[in-house]
């Protein structure tokens, strides 16, 4: 039986720095280039100003747990052979928020401090959160 692969994201104009940055190990999020207003996932106006002007800025990948879900049901084929795993939301300390997968030994809490950081190492390139390291 063969295996099937996990979707492969199509970066669009809009999105091709975000994924640019994904590959080098790095977290960008778009910025209001007129208000300074952090936005996360990219779009192309600011929410806040409604201007066109952007750029990207490195996040530090640091934040608080939100909420997270455990999946113990794979909606694409591709997931299949990780269930169960579990989602993480969090509120990033740029002060949007982001989904990742949960590495952590610890038990989850809302408002434990967390890291993100990317993970190439199964061959598909993942955000994962795993506690924060004193």
């Amino acid at each position: 039986m063969n295996a099937v692969s996990k979707p492969i994201p199509q970066p669009s104009p809009m999105t091709q720095a975000f994924w640019d940055a994904a590959a080098q190990g790095r977290l960008v999020l778009q910025t209001c280039a007129s208000c300074g207003t952090v936005r996360h996932y990219p779009r192309m106006l600011c929410t806040q100003c409604y201007s066109h002007e952007h750029f990207w800025q490195n996040s530090s990948g640091l934040g608080v747990v939100h909420s997270w879900t455990r999946c113990h049901h794979a909606f694409h084929a591709g997931f299949a052979a990780d269930v169960p795993y579990t989602l993480v939301t969090v509120d990033l300390d740029e002060g949007v928020r982001s989904l990742g997968i949960w590495k952590g030994d610890l038990p989850l809490t809302i408002g434990l401090r967390v890291q993100g950081r990317y993970d190439n190492s199964r061959g598909d390139l993942e955000w994962l959160f795993e506690p924060q390291m004193k």
